[in-house]
């Protein structure tokens, strides 16, 4: 039997925030079984506790400026220990942390490689593109990804290793890390012979680069690594390959023993919440029976209800949804009188399943629910003493025609509430899974003007707030991930930065103005992003006939919209409606306001110039699109081009 190879790593870090994750820890920890020395290089300062941390799992930690990426930091490793002492090792092992792992055991991938003839190895490859993406022109090289990259003793101690580090060019940005340094190394060094091998292969999955597209492949093979980036990449790129990353989550759920915890405890950090929700799929369909079938009852904590009660009249809608919480749970209600106070009491008297009932009377109605939740019930919600809490209101929404009013009043509580067996799959969800934090009905889009749009004018304000809390997250830019209606599930130390904070009565909009910038909306969008700041998902939840009326009219409008673009897919779609708006068609517009302003204004110089220049770029990006995409059909239509674009060019001026 051959000795164990002798191996050396360098692992390249950067955090913003100057904290080593758990996941660098354990990915860490888990290397040291088959390499012998680890130098961590930290591209910049760490965070006493994570100092110690990554200290006590290598054997020499760097704290150097953030220059070159990652690939500075392997320059400098390899520095710290020598050239000449890195001869002596087996293979070197340059690693970093845009992933995470070991989600399979690294001997598995290490055992492959060592049968493999060549003088260094990836953990996997990208496959050669023309035109080079990143520049338009020329071509990308097929070569070893940087994120994990092996050297044999050969090629260590060559002088070719050695000048190749010492005249690598200056890295100033990361499309610099990727253009001089990650597309040229396993080039550099096939072209002087050295045989190069991937774990992860290109011509296996038919793909340019598996270990991002094929991720759900990969990792029912056993991949060891996951890559960061799918979690919180633009969802467009994900739409665009079909990018299956709940697939792969499901799969290491019931293949691998990782603990999917250390994954949301980093990317909730850095990523924006839809995105991650997106790419993730963080929503639940449940089933109106119980899922799980070994019978057994778990132990779901202390559990409670706060509802607010305003109207009354809706107090036996209310409890007959709350009769479906399959455990005994205490009743917290907050209402506005002393009158209406012991009517909820007396109603409540009789129900069963409620261990213990509080009724408070809130000093002032202004905020309604969420003052009433933030002000009211502040000392109940803070200490801890529940583990789990259903924030429910009595809701009518007068503002608009009864059946709208009913229909998002509905898509609430069924979501939230709809069958004992349901709020059973909604308890076991928060309990199997201690990341989540909040569970929301997604977010209600029909009739109501939310898609695109749903911070209104809260935003400003909403940045103002989290920043008064200490809530750093990045917010989403059009639409936040939000518990619309201000129903929801949640864990109430996941909102203990809301709690916290003594909010006053006379911060919230006095009646009748609960308008949008007021405080009660504000909060309502930052329920989400506290929960995040606090290290929490947020699953969205619906139960099946929600879900098919939802989904079917999303469907629906998606299809509406889309029809009336030319056929093509969704990127596309995306840029050529960037490119009209930023040409100055006013598509923030309300739908109230658009219709005036085609009847009214249309005659205008100022709307004519903008929707000619609109319909100009709309033609120039056509254009564009199909010289690239169909140049037979273009070279066809090139002559209707021409005279589109003769009618809408621009008039030069007299003077």
């Amino acid at each position: 039997m051959s000795a164990p190879l002798r191996r050396a790593a360098v692992f390249s870090l950067y955090n913003e925030r100057g904290i080593a994750d758990e996941y660098v820890i354990f990915l860490l920890t888990k290397l040291r079984e088959l390499v012998e020395r680890i130098v961590v290089v930290s591209n910049g300062n760490l965070s006493k506790h994570s100092e110690v941390a990554v200290g006590k799992v290598c054997d020499q930690l760097l704290i150097r400026e953030n220059e070159g990426f990652d690939v500075g930091g392997y320059k400098a490793g390899m520095e710290a220990i020598g050239f000449d002492e890195l001869s002596k090792y087996d293979e070197l092992v340059l690693l970093n942390d845009t992933c995470y792992g070991p989600i399979f055991p690294f001997s598995e991938m290490f055992s492959e490689m060592e049968g493999r003839n060549c003088d260094f190895w990836g953990s996997s490859a990208h496959q050669e593109m023309t035109p080079n993406p990143f520049t338009g022109t020329d071509y990308l090289p097929r070569h070893l990804t940087a994120n994990f990259i092996a050297i044999r003793k050969d090629m260590l101690k060559s002088r070719a290793f050695k000048r190749y580090w010492k005249n690598l060019p200056e890295i100033k940005t990361y499309i610099d890390a990727i253009l001089l340094h990650e597309s040229q190394f396993t080039k550099y060094f096939t072209d002087l012979g050295y045989v190069a091998e991937a774990y992860v292969d290109p011509g296996e999955y038919g793909s340019h680069y598996p270990a991002f597209i094929n991720v759900d492949e990969t990792v029912i093979n056993r991949f060891p690594l996951l890559k960061r980036r799918p979690f919180f990449h633009d969802p467009t790129f994900l739409e665009h390959y079909a990018i299956d990353l709940p697939r792969a989550l499901r799969v290491l759920k019931e293949t691998s023993d990782y603990d999917l915890n250390l994954i949301w405890r980093n990317v909730l950090r850095t990523s924006e919440l839809r995105n991650l929700n997106t790419n993730a799929a963080l929503m639940s369909v449940l089933p109106d029976k119980r899922a799980k079938d070994d019978g057994a009852a778990a132990d779901y904590g202390n559990v409670a209800v706060c509802a607010h009660i305003y109207y009354t009249d809706l107090l036996d809608e209310l409890l007959a949804l709350t009769g479906n919480i399959p455990v005994p749970y205490d009743f917290i209600a907050t209402t506005n009188t002393p009158e209406k106070k012991a009517e909820i009491e007396a109603a409540l008297a009789t129900r069963p399943g409620i261990k213990k009932v509080i009724v408070r009377v809130v000093e002032q109605n202004r905020g309604r629910d969420m003052s009433s939740l933030f002000i009211s019930l502040r000392d109940l919600l803070i200490d801890d003493r529940y583990d789990l809490v259903c924030r429910l209101h009595t809701k009518k929404s007068p503002q608009v025609q009864s059946s709208r009013g009913n229909l998002f009043k509905r898509h609430m509580l069924d979501n939230l509430l709809n069958t004992r067996g349901y709020v059973q799959n909604v308890l076991d969800m928060f309990h199997d899974n201690p990341s989540v934090g909040l569970a929301i009905p997604p977010m209600v889009h029909i009739f109501f003007p939310t898609m695109g749009h749903s911070w209104f004018v809260n935003k400003p304000r909403a940045e103002e707030t989290a920043r008064l809390l200490n809530i750093n997250v990045k917010f989403d830019e059009s639409t936040p991930v939000a518990a619309y209606g201000t129903m929801f599930w949640f864990r109430p130390r996941a909102l203990h930065k809301m709690f916290e904070y003594k909010w006053k009565w006379e911060e919230f909009n006095a009646e009748p103005d609960h308008v949008d910038g007021g405080l009660a909306h504000v909060l309502e969008r930052l329920i989400a992003y506290a929960a995040q700041d606090a290290g929490y998902t947020t699953q969205h939840i619906m139960c099946a006939h929600q879900a098919a009326h939802n989904y079917t009219m999303l469907e629906f409008k998606m299809q509406k919209l889309v029809s009336m673009l030319p056929s093509h897919n969704f990127p596309w779609h995306v840029q050529l409606l960037s490119t009209w708006k930023n040409a100055g068609y006013p598509l923030g517009a309300s739908a109230m306001q658009i219709p005036a302003m085609e009847t009214q204004a249309m005659g205008t110089p100022v709307m004519q110039t903008s929707v000619k220049r609109s319909l100009a770029e709309l033609n120039l990006a056509t254009k564009s699109s199909l010289k690239f995409r169909a140049p037979m059909l273009f070279k066809i239509l090139r002559p209707i081009y021409r005279g589109i674009r003769a009618v809408l060019k621009p008039r030069r001026s007299g003077r």
